[in-house]
């Protein structure tokens, strides 16, 4: 970690720096508290300058709104086609992250925010970053996000599919998208896997592996990249009681040996993810589905099976060419068994005032039944 530096009181003070989107350690940093404006706030931001909130908590929350507010005076940009609005929305979005991620707050050696009427986040913090020995410095949106996260994970995500609720830790997709569990829910399973093996690639919170653990199949293997999403999941599985069942490794993509199910539902836009939440929805070049595809056929059973489940969004934002999809499953030596659509049910493909609106109300999520060609 790097330390960022101020004066406070004509004395030197310092506190670690950190950021879960990689963001680097402000060079300047003075100390703000409720006489700042906002409009002072805003253009200090916008140059650079970090602001050390030393008010009250209610203060700090009403001052990211009023720069928000001015961030957001300049219309949603909008491109001649809806690739070129994609990529000015996502530009738009990072330079409002960035001005809003000077505004920090520090966190004690034991996690407590030491500001007058603060919230309680000794617990959120730790399971987001892990037990603390010094003061550190973060920006508040990302505070405010470790304790929305700690929020849903105390409450979780009801699950119709499982009968039960699913709980998400910070830094792990949520399943608050309930169409593609619905397909993995409903899809015919492949004569063998009913009490045979699965796998479930990149399994997040665990969901999908618990949705085919209780759709009869014997044995499943979870797997993930991600530490974080590796203990998820493994809660998860342990309070579904179905740790007899699922399996969950890492940090590899196919575990070993072969299976007569494979499922993966990877990431849907083929973009760079800037943080760490964005990995469950950013696949960098396509890494992820291309790993899955290339893969399929040596970890197949005679008479098995590869779901890939995936939106249609990328196409209709003109990320990827309808026909690249068909192509790279014939290059992995696959064939199309069926495939079921469905459409999304979640409040922004109802936003018309989002840039991407067209593409978003018109987006199919599918599931690829695929075996050897």
């Amino acid at each position: 970690m790097t330390t960022i530096h101020w004066t406070e009181g004509d004395a030197p003070q310092s506190a670690l720096w950190h950021s879960e989107n990689g963001a680097p350690a402000p060079r300047r940093v003075v100390v703000a508290d409720d006489r700042m404006t906002a409009d002072a706030a805003h253009r200090l931001a916008c140059e650079g300058t970090a602001l050390l909130w030393r008010g009250d908590y209610p203060g700090a929350r009403q001052l990211l709104q009023a720069m928000g507010r001015r961030i957001d005076r300049k219309p949603a940009p909008r491109g001649k086609d809806l690739a070129e609005s994609f990529h000015l929305h996502r530009r738009s979005r990072s330079h409002r992250a960035r001005v809003l991620g000077h505004l920090l707050v520090v966190l004690e050696a034991d996690h407590t925010l030491a500001l007058r009427r603060a919230p309680e986040v000794r617990e959120a913090c730790t399971e987001a970053y892990g037990p603390s020995t010094a003061p550190r410095a973060v920006a508040l949106t990302e505070l405010q996000g470790v304790i929305g996260a700690h929020q849903w994970r105390l409450k979780g995500v009801e699950i119709p599919a499982l009968g039960a609720r699913i709980h998400p830790h910070y830094g792990v997709f949520s399943p608050v998208r309930g169409e593609y569990i619905d397909l993995v829910a409903e899809a015919p399973l492949p004569a063998a896997a009913v009490g045979g093996t699965a796998f479930d690639l990149g399994t997040g919170t665990g969901v999908l592996a618990a949705v085919l653990a209780r759709r009869g199949i014997g044995r499943v293997v979870a797997t993930d990249i991600s530490p974080r999403a590796l203990v998820c999941a493994r809660e998860n599985i342990a309070a579904l009681e179905l740790s007899g069942q699922v399996d969950v490794q890492g940090p590899d993509l196919f575990p070993d040996g072969r299976a007569d199910l494979v499922v993966c539902n990877p990431p849907w836009i083929p973009a760079r993810p800037t943080s760490v939440v964005e990995l469950g929805v950013y696949d960098d070049g396509s890494g992820m589905l291309r790993a899955f595809l290339d893969g399929l056929t040596a970890h197949l059973s005679p008479g098995g099976e590869g779901w890939l489940v995936l939106s249609d969004l990328a196409e209709r934002l003109g990320l990827r060419r309808r026909e690249e999809l068909s192509a790279r499953i014939e290059a992995a030596g696959l064939r199309v068994v069926d495939r079921t659509d469905t459409r999304p049910r979640h409040p922004r493909a109802r936003d018309s005032s989002d840039p991407l609106h067209a593409a978003r109300a018109a987006e199919v999520t599918s599931l690829w039944r695929l075996a050897p060609a």
